[in-house]
């Protein structure tokens, strides 16, 4: 499988990364290692989580997902020089710490560490803008961290502005700058990166991995109209794409799906691979179905006739 360089963080990760939010959340640990098992053996091998997944399950404190991932590599330490593992620090952890001040994520990135059982993050991500901490604060506390060899890279989660502010201080202040850039993107969603955020990632060679990749599960097709949207999930976050643009987009892609024969996840990825500016998308998979949907999209080439139908669909 050929790996996507991540912009300049020195990674070199795979053309899909697997989201590891639903470990311990809609698929238990058992489940959880034998998909890890079947996606690095299919060229799966980059995987996202965060301290905080999966807190908002009843009963969840966060570090359910990240300690899965970490009983999974300690059944085999080989296992460990074959993935890239990605976490992050900042959202709010119940009853412990939040933000990016350097005493926290001090203290958290060894509780990730812990629950990983590892003894290095390849990717450190920022889990979003902390407006109490200045920047200079939270890139001196990740440069101890690369120094001391606990992190490799360091990145940025929904952050906009806030990317071009700390990336002006870590040039003044002779910092590591954020090389990898993790904003909400795909078919639906496309003002928040594409303009001057994705022109700055690409001038400053940011490594980009966008979540909600299949915004939500609508992209899948899936949901047609108001009757699929049966139990929370549906009602909360995919009922807000149906309208007339997110049906413009579903019809676009049924011709494209028909031309292809890919299905609506696959086309819905491979559209993301070629967007400029994107290195890889970040999607999930409950069973090995929807694992052989992501492996497909890494495969998937669609024409130009076929990317610009999907364009106009989405404005």
């Amino acid at each position: 499988m050929t790996t996507k360089r991540l912009g300049r963080t020195g990674l070199s990760i795979s053309p899909v990364v697997f989201g590891c939010n639903v470990f311990g959340w809609t698929v238990d640990e058992a489940a959880s290692h034998d998909l890890l098992d079947r996606m690095v053996e299919r060229g799966i091998t980059t995987l996202d989580t965060a301290d905080v997944y999966s807190r908002w399950v009843p009963g969840h404190t966060g570090g359910e997902s990240e300690t899965i991932i970490g009983s999974w590599l300690a059944k085999d330490p080989a296992r460990r020089e074959k993935v890239q593992i990605i976490t992050k620090v900042g959202a709010p952890m119940p009853d412990a710490g939040e933000g990016l001040s350097a005493a926290w994520i001090a203290e958290e990135v060894e509780n990730s560490l812990r629950r990983l059982r590892t003894d290095r993050i390849d990717l450190y991500f920022s889990h979003r803008p902390d407006p109490k901490t200045p920047h200079e604060e939270t890139l001196g506390a990740y440069a101890k961290l690369m120094e001391a060899g606990k992190v490799g890279a360091i990145g940025a989660s929904n952050f906009d502005a806030a990317l071009m502010e700390a990336a002006e201080k870590a040039a003044s202040g002779g910092l590591p700058a954020y090389g990898a850039q993790q904003p909400e993107y795909n078919l639906y969603n496309r003002d928040s990166f594409e303009g001057p955020l994705a022109e700055f990632c690409i001038t400053h060679d940011v490594g980009v991995i966008p979540y909600f990749s299949l915004a939500a599960g609508f992209l899948t097709g899936k949901y047609r109209d108001e009757s699929d949207l049966k139990g929370p999930r549906g009602e909360r976050s995919i009922a807000k794409y149906m309208d007339d643009r997110g049906r413009a987009i579903l019809a676009a892609m049924d011709e494209v799906a028909e031309e292809t024969g890919a299905a609506h996840a696959e086309i819905a990825l491979a559209w993301m691979m070629r967007k400029p500016g994107i290195t890889a998308p970040i999607a999930s998979a409950t069973s090995e179905r929807q694992l052989d949907s992501l492996v497909n999209a890494m495969a998937l080439d669609l024409s130009e006739a076929q990317m610009a139908r999907l364009d106009a669909a989405g404005h």
